[in-house]
């Protein structure tokens, strides 16, 4: 049976507790609940950070402390965000890395309108040195495509030798200012994917379901998580993190595939440990 990597991200950079009191935000709420994610079958935690404030932050400090105590609990796979703060600069963007070397960390490929009120900047001289950085350190990227584009300049910086392929993909759909979240966009990013990827999706707010039915149905692998959708079911707010998860495992199982373990996820997606 086909092995589906559950991602869990709990967190990210926006939603509050005002959004969903259950929204886990400091680095000892953001891992437990990752523990509870992995012994409800997720094998890989996308990880943004928070300040005393509540807001994005790409410390350094909060990155160290919420990994240190998630290793104490599990070996769940742990990707690292190197975006969440519209105000980071590219070196404290990739700081992190660095000193943490995670086994994953997040590759945004591309530009875009960020919420229709702010730009989301990965310009050209970013991306290649932080794919050189992540290839130097043994971190393998994560490709989040928000519309096609994305998709096209990770396959260059493949052809220029920036990142390694075959890579693995993020399909983020839903986003304000990027593709939406339709079965039919999905349909269509997947027939880009060069030969010997492997790739993930989501859908935000709303879009949620619907691309989760759909990446189980067409073979790739699912992220869910209160950093992308802070309701369960319409007019309800999830409970927690691992409850889209169980969710989640469910539907795999009904499709007659298999959950894949954190040590599954090191395999299929050929992860340093």
């Amino acid at each position: 049976m086909q092995k589906v990597i559950v991602t869990v991200a709990p967190t990210g950079a926006w939603p509050t507790k005002e959004h969903n009191p259950n929204v886990p935000m400091t680095p000892k709420e953001i891992a437990a609940d990752v523990y509870e994610c992995w012994k409800a079958g997720a094998a890989v935690a996308h990880l943004h950070m928070r300040d005393d404030e509540g807001k994005g932050t790409m410390s350094k400090e909060k990155f160290a402390e919420t990994v240190g105590l998630i290793r104490e609990k599990c070996d769940i796979v742990l990707n690292l965000t190197t975006s969440g703060d519209l105000n980071a600069t590219d070196e404290t963007r990739m700081a992190h890395l660095i000193e943490l070397k995670p086994e994953m960390a997040s590759y945004d490929a591309g530009s875009m309108n960020w919420m229709h009120s702010s730009l989301f900047i990965n310009h050209p001289q970013f991306l290649e040195k932080l794919g050189r950085t992540m290839t130097e350190i043994g971190v393998k990227p994560e490709i989040e495509v928000f519309d096609a584009g994305m998709l096209y300049n990770a396959v260059y910086y493949m052809k220029k030798g920036v990142i390694a392929s075959p890579g693995h993909y993020q399909f983020v759909l839903g986003a304000a200012g990027g593709t939406a979240a339709t079965v039919e966009n999905l349909v269509y990013l997947k027939s880009l994917l060069p030969s010997g990827s492997t790739w993930s999706a989501f859908g935000i707010g709303a879009g949620h379901i619907p691309i989760l039915y759909a990446a189980i149905a067409l073979g790739g692998h699912v992220r869910v998580g209160m950093e992308d959708n802070v309701l369960y079911a319409k007019d309800r707010l999830a409970k927690s993190n691992a409850e889209f998860v169980e969710r989640a495992v469910r539907l795999i199982k009904e499709a007659n595939k298999e959950v894949a373990t954190a040590d599954d996820a090191r395999t299929i997606l050929n992860l340093r440990k």
